[in-house]
């Protein structure tokens, strides 16, 4: 392994560590690929799966790897055609077997940061779907939870404002303003601390940089 290798596996043991004592159960995939092997082993034939927006998903193949199973029903609100059918799936998500997502920090005591603009991700976090599988490349890891926020506010929301062609200053500037504008999409800041349910929340450290 190269020194950058062996520093993220070293950093992704002490956060697996710290997860556990939180009642999430933590893992580790050096790649993408064996990430989403092992984010499929959670799931069985016949279940229903929905998941949240996530480019991280996007870029490990995770959604890919949903979309080509004929053996689960997804939910997958991207073919929605009314405004009503992507309310009803945002909905139906919430009584899915499995939801993945992704998180946008996760602390090095092993806390997971989220901020969210219509809430559906964060609220299916915390509570509806019987587990939720978070996949998260080390790029994401900060040493703490106001650490986090700053991180997701500075460099997480303005790429996904300008993917999303949001009218922000952050899409505009680059840089948070801490705006209340109408296209804001920093509108819920959630902290998981811990999981209520034990082992209900699994969440796949991955050692590359994915998303943002």
């Amino acid at each position: 392994m190269t020194p950058k290798q062996t520093y993220y596996k070293l950093q992704a043991d002490t956060i697996i560590q710290n997860l556990k004592k939180r009642q999430i159960a933590g893992y580790y995939c050096v790649n993408k690929e064996d990430a989403v092997k092992t984010a499929m082993s959670f799931t069985k034939s016949g279940e229903t799966i929905s998941f949240g927006g996530s480019m991280t998903l996007v870029e490990s193949g995770a959604i890919e790897a949903l979309k080509v199973r004929d053996d689960i029903r997804l939910i997958d609100r991207s073919l929605a055609k009314t405004p009503e059918e992507i309310k009803q799936a945002y909905r139906d998500s919430f009584s899915a077997n499995t939801y993945f997502m992704s998180s946008n920090a996760i602390t090095l005591d092993g806390q997971l940061v989220n901020i969210d603009g219509n809430g559906n991700r964060v609220a299916a976090l915390i509570y509806g779907p019987d587990q939720v599988v978070i996949l998260a490349g080390m790029n994401k890891i900060v040493p703490d939870v106001e650490t986090g926020v700053q991180r997701v506010r500075n460099f997480a929301t303005p790429p996904n404002c300008v993917r999303l062609n949001k009218q922000t200053p952050c899409a505009a500037t680059g840089a948070c303003a801490n705006c209340l504008s109408k296209d804001c999409i920093c509108n819920q800041i959630v902290i998981t601390r811990r999981s209520g349910t034990p082992d209900r929340i699994k969440v796949i450290l991955i050692g590359e940089e994915l998303g943002y």
